[in-house]
């Protein structure tokens, strides 16, 4: 245990002086320096960072719990998501780049008006500090707290020791992103990554091992292997049946709400775009989209085929109870502790812990942005200097990380799974937020109105979806996808009815080279063809029965 602190500390240290170093001379006081990262990161960290803040705890624990659960058809959270980071590489980035946008509510105000503005800067903030923040810290407290056996070494219950682990992640986190802005943000999640793509691979690396000895295998990683593809055939499908319920993703919704939640999220969450947005150029962008499409695909070895290596190893040493709701979300933990060498746990332990800090401070970045930026400076700091908007970001950002702390620990009575707690919650807000930006780039003719009716029917329906018996026989992204196309009718009848008297053009607001990435459209390509492959393999023609 000795031997696992000092490794966790110093590569934690070294994390925390790395990104120092790297922004020690940044000029955080302006608004772009602190929010974008001073319109300066290269694709690499752009990739780096889309890929570390949506790659955390929640999704090493949540997601593999879901592939526990269920099967390989939770890898369509994964490796699907690059369809809709090309939508936001050549549809998104240009239109948004070239007219200097910072924020997505800032784009509703220019777009629509000032209340459509407010009214989806206080649902982002909303889903950020209810759902989002709370969530991450307690799902990396759930791996902290069994990596570190902090009940039995403290004496404490599990309530208090998740408490502990959540309040000490989110004062750190706090630390990176309120002092050290989007650029420290971004380059810690870059270090992190390393640490991550190293830790992340050994995991299902030494469970695949582990797997070899069971059936009195002599450990080799080829009897492993076999072990994996052929007991349950069925777990190595990814194409669940069209009625399937959470944690499955069933096959038609690779197509209807599996891609239009991706786009909502990938294209249009703040806390993801905004790494986009910090680019040196549109090229630059471009990449660091594009990159992390494929990023995405070698995911489904991280934080899906774990969760199918635990389900094979745990149920058969007996090591974990199937029938408790929450065994899913124990199931990444166990298995982390039944293969990681001690000699490495520490540093394990130090790269779950940036994979928590990363999204963590990465959300709470994007909420003192929209706060800052779209509400306090319109309202109440008109007249405010931008010195004086960067500080009211970071007590916000203050606030709203000790809030989050608080509620955290709760999150273990929500009574369903770590992943579908969060993407359910977001179904409230996701498709109204998509929406108005796809209508409000792709029209000329959309006018305010729209949103403005589409936010309380999509709250109307979607929330009966939750309460009506009928509806919850089917998988919740039917619905969001059944929201989707009302919505978008609406859209499509207030165009006819009530258009803009003047058509919208997005105003040119020439901050960067706007050239796009010349060989983009290639590597798309190359990113598609590797997602079909993915498909084929894990299907029934292949590993899947």
């Amino acid at each position: 245990m000795l031997l696992t602190i000092i490794e966790f500390v110093g590569f934690t240290v070294l994390v925390a002086v790395l990104s120092w170093y790297k922004t020690k001379d940044e000029d955080l006081s302006s608004k772009e320096g602190y929010f974008l990262a001073g319109r300066g990161l290269p694709g690499i960290v752009i990739a780096g960072s889309l890929m570390m803040t949506n790659l955390s705890a929640e999704q090493l624990v949540g997601t593999n719990g879901q592939a526990f659960s269920g099967s390989m058809s939770t890898m369509a959270w994964e490796a699907t998501s690059g369809f809709a980071l090309l939508v936001l590489a050549f549809v998104i980035l240009p239109r948004f780049l070239k007219g200097g946008i910072a924020t997505i509510p800032q784009f509703y105000q220019m777009r629509y008006d000032t209340f459509t503005m407010r009214m989806f800067s206080c649902m982002f903030l909303v889903a950020y500090v209810v759902t989002m923040l709370p969530t991450i810290l307690y799902s990396g407290s759930v791996a902290l707290v069994k990596i570190f056996n902090i009940e039995e070494i403290f004496g404490i219950s599990y309530f208090w020791a998740i408490l502990i682990v959540c309040f000490s992640t989110g004062i750190i986190g706090m630390a990176y992103s309120v002092f050290g802005g989007l650029k420290a943000v971004a380059y810690s999640d870059t270090i992190n990554g390393v640490g991550l793509i190293i830790g992340g691979f050994a995991v299902p690396i030494l469970g695949i091992f582990a797997l070899g000895k069971l059936g009195g295998g002599s450990g080799s990683f080829g009897e492993g292997l076999h072990y994996l593809l052929t007991t349950t055939p069925e777990k190595m499908n990814a194409w669940a049946e069209p009625t399937s319920v959470a944690p499955y993703v069933p096959w038609p919704l690779l197509f209807t709400g599996m891609f239009v939640n991706n786009m909502f999220y990938w294209a249009t969450n703040q806390s993801i775009i905004q790494r986009s947005l910090g680019g040196k150029n549109l090229a630059e962008a471009q990449k660091g989209a594009i990159w992390a499409g494929f990023f995405k695909c070698l995911d489904v070895l991280v934080i899906v085929l774990p969760g199918i290596i635990a389900y094979q190893l745990l149920t058969a040493q007996g090591a974990i109870d199937t029938s408790v709701g929450s065994a899913g979300d124990q199931a990444y933990p166990l298995l982390v502790l039944e293969v990681m060498p001690p000699a490495i746990m520490g540093f394990f332990a130090a790269v779950m812990f940036g994979a928590i800090l990363s999204s963590f401070n990465s959300v709470l970045n994007s909420s003192s942005t929209i706060f800052a930026l779209d509400i306090w400076q319109p309202i109440w700091g008109k007249n405010a200097d931008a010195e004086k908007t960067v500080k009211i970001g970071k007590y916000f950002g203050l606030i709203v990380g000790v809030v989050a702390i608080f509620i955290s620990p709760f999150v273990m009575y929500f009574g369903t799974g770590i992943m579908n707690f969060i993407n359910e919650c977001w179904g409230f807000f996701s498709m109204p937020i998509l929406l108005a930006v796809l209508f409000g780039l792709l029209s000329k003719k959309v006018s305010p109105i729209a949103p403005k009716i589409t936010v309380p029917v999509h709250i109307v329906i979607y929330g009966a979806t939750k309460v009506i018996p009928f509806c919850q026989k089917w998988h919740y992204l039917y619905w969001v996808f059944f929201c989707f196309v009302v919505e978008a009718i609406i859209y499509l009848i207030c165009i006819k009815v009530c258009p803009r008297k003047t058509d919208w053009e997005m105003p040119d607001a020439k901050v960067m080279d706007m050239s796009a990435w010349k060989t983009g459209r290639l590597w798309a390509a190359v990113g598609v063809a590797v997602i079909v492959v993915m498909y084929i393999v894990c299907s029934p023609l292949v590993l899947g029965a």
